[in-house]
């Protein structure tokens, strides 16, 4: 594990958090999204797989508390699950489609009053949400910057 590598992966990482916040916000706001990102597991995104991988290994740094780590992991949970919600009220009928629901593009649809309410009001939790994990990311990089490389380098 390198130290540039790391950071990289941090700065990869934490853009993935606000493109994934930013698709959110275009499913609310009517914009047709070119690729739906459907939810999936946090492990299965970009900043899941780098934190399940390579992420877990600073887990070892002197200067990083293991609640640093759990903070990230939690929060990255409940992003997703945000997002969740948002992509359901959206997207609910592509839950009962058959075999063919998976080949074509899912329809977005038009929410009721209420259902737009309670989107706006889970995007704005998912931002608060997003806002403390891109916190926690930074204090991770900042750490990082803090240890010397051979330190990292012992994280192999």
């Amino acid at each position: 594990m390198k130290k540039d590598e790391t950071l990289k992966s941090l700065e990869i990482a934490a853009v993935e958090l606000t493109r994934f916040v930013e698709t959110a916000k275009s499913l609310i706001d009517g914009i047709d999204v070119e690729d739906k990102v459907l939810p999936t597991s946090p492990k299965e995104t970009k900043f899941g797989e780098w934190f399940y991988g390579d992420g877990q290994k600073l887990k070892a740094l002197s200067n990083n508390p293991l609640e640093c780590m759990s903070n990230i992991k939690h929060l990255h949970e409940q992003l997703h699950e945000k997002y969740r919600i948002i992509f359901d009220l959206y997207f609910s009928e592509e839950k009962k489609g058959g075999f063919l629901s998976k080949i074509f593009k899912p329809k977005q649809k038009v929410l009721t009053e209420s259902e737009l309410q309670l989107a706006h009001k889970e995007y704005a939790a998912m931002q608060k949400t997003a806002e403390e994990l891109l916190n926690e990311v930074a204090r991770l990089e900042r750490r990082l910057v803090a240890v010397s490389e051979e330190k990292i380098n012992t994280l192999i």
